[in-house]
């Protein structure tokens, strides 16, 4: 999801929950995202998983975007989208793990811990780094449709 504010373009990302990545800020960075199935249609499942991780509906017109591959492998499709949502009310659905590790004990975490508006600049070092792609392609895009971009 991208908006324009105060002349700029920015983009919507979210930070993976869970102890893992906790106290990971730089390069930990996501699109809201999720799996699909292979008889599923992408972009429904697309728009399901943004809505499951942040609580926020996201309504076209889409744009599809070049797929990426992360560095473990896994391949992202994506859609632009322009939008709006309130990071202060993201809501997220929750998963499982043995934690501490070895310790038998299951604890639940949000998928999403937190979520914020970036600017392009800001969200380049935060983004995983399989993910960057995505946002230089929307930013081109936006160039080329003549959408002013400071």
């Amino acid at each position: 999801m991208y908006r324009f504010h105060d002349g700029d373009v920015e983009v919507f990302l979210v930070h993976p929950g869970g102890p893992f990545w906790a106290k990971k800020d730089l390069g930990a960075w996501s699109i809201p995202k999720g799996e699909f199935e292979p008889d599923e249609d992408p972009l429904a499942a697309a728009t399901r998983e943004f809505q499951e991780e942040t609580g926020c509906v996201a309504t076209g017109p889409f744009r599809p975007l070049t797929p990426v591959k992360q560095g473990g492998g896994k391949i992202v499709t994506a859609w632009a989208v322009e939008g709006d949502c309130d990071p202060a009310t993201i809501k997220s659905n929750m998963f499982s793990i043995e934690w501490p590790p070895h310790s038998g004990k299951q604890r639940e975490f949000p998928e999403v811990d937190r979520a914020a508006w970036l600017s392009i600049e800001e969200a380049k070092p935060r983004i995983l780094k399989g993910q960057l792609p995505l946002i230089e392609e929307l930013r081109r895009f936006l160039r080329s449709s003549k959408r002013k971009l400071v």
